[in-house]
């Protein structure tokens, strides 16, 4: 139950023809200390409660505790959360053996775009797409809880 990612800027939309899979998310934060989160999140017709652990100090790993909830839930969670509700679409990209999360934010953070590549172990390899940007690992600013209190629109 501990992840273990590392996370870029995005630097051209490249990417979108190579992605396989895309969705739409939601998501809120019920609590969005940096010692623990607890997001609700709802994509396509799934919702699912997170809890996040703190990070450690490098950014590359943490706790992560998921479990998939009814629309019905999620709904009613997400009208709970605290202001700040994050919109975006999230591509899928496999490069190598690992699989880009790469998530383009609509609203108060429109224009910013991240991707997020989880690993095995935080020394682990992997293949650069080059459509990678600066890495950004562990910069609590682009957290989505973070995010959602200080929008990328404000920067």
């Amino acid at each position: 139950m501990i992840e273990i990612e590392r996370k870029f800027l995005v630097n051209s939309d490249a990417f979108k023809s190579e992605a396989f899979n895309s969705y739409t998310i939601k998501q809120g934060f019920l609590n969005s200390d940096k010692e623990r989160t607890v997001r609700v999140r709802l994509i396509k017709d799934l919702g699912y409660i997170t809890v996040k652990g703190k990070s450690s100090l490098d950014g590359l790993s943490r706790f992560e505790w998921e479990k998939e909830i009814t629309t019905s839930e999620a709904n009613s969670l997400l009208s709970l959360c605290e202001d700040g509700i994050i919109d975006k679409i999230r591509f899928e990209i496999k490069s190598g053996i690992h699989i880009f999360e790469v998530d383009e934010f609509f609203g108060d953070n429109l224009g910013l775009i991240v991707a997020e590549v989880e690993l095995k172990s935080e020394n682990e390899d992997f293949d650069k797409p080059s459509w990678l940007g600066k890495e950004v690992t562990g910069r609590i600013e682009y957290y989505n809880s973070q995010l959602s209190k200080n929008p990328f629109g404000t920067w």
